[in-house]
């Protein structure tokens, strides 16, 4: 599994977002806190997926993917804010690995390459936020992440099922 940068140039290329499309698909299925939940509703997926993928083509964000040699397997973007006071710092979004490919160290690969990333960018930090109520503190805690704060109830999964959010930084 390697990690990789995808240019501007190619981010629109259609094999990429085929593969990123069943990864998003197939993380929301499979329960991953990705932005949608269960069945994944694919037009959706698709339409977010679309326009993450024209702010990298249009050169505002940096999308970082995991290729297993024969296809891409996961992804993660760093998200610039736009605003000059908020410069040197970015925000880790969309941040999954296909089930497939899961427990075998992929996610840490795909961390550390956004990480690198952002050490590459000239970043001083990095920010994300979690869903409470899957113990993905467990992840990213030991790759340098903390807490530093909570949004209760800002996530409602179903009707009557709502979750915190988790603010976490990376010192870089």
């Amino acid at each position: 599994m390697k990690y990789l940068v995808v240019e501007p140039d190619d981010a629109l290329d259609p094999g990429l977002r085929g593969d990123l499309l069943d990864t998003w698909i197939a993380a929301t299925d499979a329960g991953g806190a990705v932005g949608f939940t269960p069945p994944a509703p694919v037009e959706l997926v698709a339409e977010t997926l679309d326009e993450a993928l024209g702010r990298v083509a249009a050169g505002l964000d940096l999308l970082g993917v995991l290729h297993t040699g024969e296809r891409y397997a996961g992804m993660g973007l760093l998200v610039d804010r736009g605003s000059a006071l908020q410069a040197h710092w970015r925000t880790v979004l969309r941040v999954m690995v296909h089930p497939q490919h899961q427990g075998n160290g992929a996610g840490r690969v795909l961390m550390e390459g956004l990480r690198g990333s952002a050490v590459d960018l000239g970043l001083e930090q990095l920010q994300l936020t979690i869903r409470d109520g899957l113990g993905l503190e467990q992840f990213y805690e030991p790759l340098g992440y903390r807490v530093v704060g909570r949004h209760p109830r800002a996530v409602r999964v179903v009707e009557d099922d709502y979750r915190d959010e988790i603010l976490l930084v990376l010192d870089l």
